[in-house]
């Protein structure tokens, strides 16, 4: 399979000039799904006993099957979170692809978890967080929040002989990323959700805490803040969080995950005030550091805690923790064995291009939040649900129901023009359905943010 033919010469060359072409394009189109028939109908049987064939394989994909994703990094997807990797980000994922590094222990993968290494120390020194606070690259948020729960349950556990036979407690805010919920079925611990979809407040914490039975209080081991939310972009009172942890000795985690990037940023940083308090935090470079997913992080206060949580133990992984490894293994610290080195593309893109072009990137997409603002206050068809906060606007189509949203959404996607999603936004005891733009790419525009708001009309 590894042989050296004229038909994988010439693949090479088609993966090539695709990879050039679609990191160069400046017209690529946002792509629809289509359903499996459909495409079944289109490539046909594809895994066979004697294979396509390379060159035929890669027709098909150009063809057919390209063109039915949504890509990341289109001007005008503005759903979910985004993604805008840069061009060398991209180039050198192929890098890391081709290197095949494991990415578990130095001893296997020394130079590749060495850059790693490097990029995260500069994300490190983004927090704030006291000397001797590390991390490490995962596949997303929801790992890294998983990672940051488990080492603060193992360390509740352990302090406490009482609370190994106790089902773990934490407390959100129901504006907390689903991920938060769904790490803690994975940890088979509780929640307990504070009902406020917009800053989490100090007292609203308290309160909750007070509210909680003797035996509630005793589970009670964390509590998540977000540093902004993926809905609407609010960053919670972490000052306040971190003062309430401090006194009732709880583990402080922040699901950074879209906002961390925000770090960045001299116009909005002082937001993040009490960060570098947290014990732990979640950040994606695959959302707003400009990375190719997947690229998480979580980083740790204490890495020793997480050490003791997560490193894994058997016979065959003793030659790895020897001292002749001599090295820092990123398995030791969050809950996958095998992994990539998944933050070689982001050291390679800072090494390239500086922090300064970094920062320059997030605080275009604080302003763009702020144009996309100012053009909903001019038009008299829609206006602000709340103010702009980091890179999210929230907006309504003044009469529309969660119907015509839908229909909007679709006609757009489907005309391959743009992608904007509806979400739902809670006010008092009600959840209205209402438009969003979440603005990572640097490379959207005014125009693109005014044309799609004249859609709506």
């Amino acid at each position: 399979m590894h042989k050296i033919d004229f038909d994988l010469v010439e693949m090479t060359m088609d993966t090539m000039k695709y990879v050039i072409d679609r990191v160069s394009s400046t017209t690529t189109k946002i792509g629809k799904p289509k359903k499996a028939e459909e495409l079944k109908a289109l490539v046909g049987e594809t895994v066979t006993e004697k294979g396509i064939g390379g060159e035929y394989a890669f027709k098909l994909w150009r063809k057919h099957l390209a063109g039915a994703n949504v890509p990341v990094d289109h001007p005008r997807n503005l759903a979910f979170v985004p993604a805008s990797p840069t061009r060398a980000a991209i180039m050198f994922d192929l890098v890391t692809a081709a290197s095949s590094i494991h990415g578990a222990y130095w001893m296997e993968g020394a130079g590749g978890i060495f850059c790693e290494n490097e990029a995260m120390r500069w994300m490190v020194s983004l927090t704030g967080l006291p000397e001797g606070a590390f991390g490490v690259f995962t596949s997303g948020g929801t790992a890294a929040n998983l990672s940051a729960i488990v080492t603060a349950r193992e360390y509740w556990r352990n302090s406490d002989a009482e609370h190994k036979s106790q089902k773990g407690l934490i407390i959100t805010s129901i504006g907390a990323h689903s991920s938060v919920k769904a790490m803690a079925k994975v940890a088979d611990i509780d929640v307990v959700l504070v009902d406020t979809e917009d800053c989490l407040e100090k007292a609203a914490l308290q309160d909750a805490i007070n509210k909680l039975s003797p035996l509630e209080k005793q589970r009670l081991f964390a509590v998540v803040g977000t540093g902004g939310t993926t809905n609407a972009g609010i960053i919670d009172d972490l000052e306040g969080i971190a003062e309430v942890c401090e006194q009732e000795n709880l583990w402080f985690h922040v699901d950074a995950a879209y906002g961390g990037g925000a770090l960045m940023a001299d116009s909005v940083k002082h937001l993040f005030k009490g960060i570098e308090k947290a014990d732990s935090i979640t950040i994606d470079p695959h959302k707003w550091m400009f990375s190719p997913y997947d690229c998480g992080a979580v980083i740790y206060k204490n890495p020793e805690l997480a050490k003791d949580a997560h490193s894994q133990e058997g016979s065959y992984l003793d030659i790895f923790k020897d001292e002749g490894a001599h090295g820092f293994n990123p398995t030791d610290y969050q809950i996958q064995l095998t992994r990539r080195v998944r933050g070689l593309p982001l050291w390679f893109s800072l090494a390239m291009h500086g922090t300064d072009r970094y920062k320059q990137a997030v605080e275009r997409g604080i302003e763009l939040a702020q144009i996309a603002g100012r053009l909903i206050d001019e038009m008299p068809h829609v206006e602000l649900v709340r103010d702009p906060s980091l890179s999210c606007v929230l907006y309504r189509r003044i009469g529309w129901n969660p119907d015509d949203y839908k229909h909007w959404t679709y006609q757009n996607h489907e005309s391959g023009f743009a992608l904007v999603t509806p979400t739902k936004w809670k006010t008092a005891d009600t959840f209205e359905t209402v438009s969003r733009f979440c603005f990572i790419n640097p490379d959207t525009t005014e125009e693109d943010i005014r044309m799609i708001l004249e859609t709506m009309a």
